[in-house]
């Protein structure tokens, strides 16, 4: 990856989830690690978030979900992002997950999944190996 370039994230609140305090700690919390944050806003669906994602050239999509529909959502994304040609971006998730839910979504492509308390730091560093590991 071009050094000068910043590694590019986007996240996005898929769904009818209103909640956006947390998603809101990222953007800011990743900006000021150096990274450059797009941020979808609230009630996107998996479609726009795809296109937003190829349209940005994003390194990373970050979805924030405390609906309880995170796997639903999360896997309408990742095929939107295959049908778009984007399939190997990766995509993290965030939020209020169920212990007993996160190997089903790493199963099924979700890169890593972050759940509620996880530090800036923590994310900021796997986003880091990801994207040079890329």
């Amino acid at each position: 990856m071009d050094k000068e370039r910043k590694i590019r994230v986007l996240i996005a609140k898929p769904g009818l989830d209103g909640h956006e305090r947390g998603a809101r700690v990222v953007v800011y919390g990743l900006r000021d690690a150096g990274f450059e944050v797009i941020y979808t806003g609230l009630r996107q669906t998996p479609e726009q978030i795809a296109a937003a994602a190829v349209q940005e050239d994003v390194n990373v999509v970050g979805l924030s979900i405390l609906s309880g529909a995170h796997i639903s959502l999360s896997r309408k994304v990742i095929e939107k992002m295959k049908e778009r040609g984007a399939g190997d971006v990766p995509i993290i998730v965030g939020g209020i997950i169920p212990e007993k839910d996160i190997r089903e979504l790493k199963e099924m492509g979700v890169a890593e999944v972050f759940t509620a308390g996880a530090s800036i730091t923590k994310i900021a560093d796997f986003i880091r190996s990801k994207v040079a590991g890329a």
